[in-house]
């Protein structure tokens, strides 16, 4: 199995069986509903964060597709990290809009950056 789709495959378990512990222990009573969306939320804004930093390690043979893939390392991992911490920290309902944004605002520099890229290769 290739290396990535096991690490892919790990985040998504590990979600899974997060999700089902922090479940388990809030029916029992040992945690409170709202602690366990935000660690099950904020590990998703980890995984974010993880991809972020794996993608320019990467190897592409083209100079342009690994500036982009830089750029989108870097955007996706900040605002994976940005979306962590407001889900650990922040009140629910100012993580929702401002995690969101924070990921949007990623994926927007990543694509503002590629059409900046190409229009650029184009003049050239």
């Amino acid at each position: 199995m290739n290396k990535h789709v096991a690490t892919d495959l790990g985040w998504g378990v590990g979600i899974l069986v997060v999700a089902l512990a922090g479940a388990a222990a809030r029916n029992q009573g040992l945690v409170e509903p709202e602690t366990v969306t935000r660690i099950v939320i904020g590990l998703t804004g980890l995984m974010v964060a993880s991809f972020g930093n794996r993608m320019p390690k990467t190897f592409v043979p083209n100079a342009m597709a690994r500036q982009a893939r830089r750029v989108a390392g870097w955007s996706m991992c900040l605002s994976g990290l940005v979306y962590a911490a407001l889900w650990a920290f922040a009140p629910i309902p100012v993580a929702v809009v401002a995690g969101c944004s924070a990921i949007v605002l990623g994926i927007a520099v990543t694509v503002g950056s590629c059409l900046w890229m190409r229009a650029r290769a184009r003049v050239a």
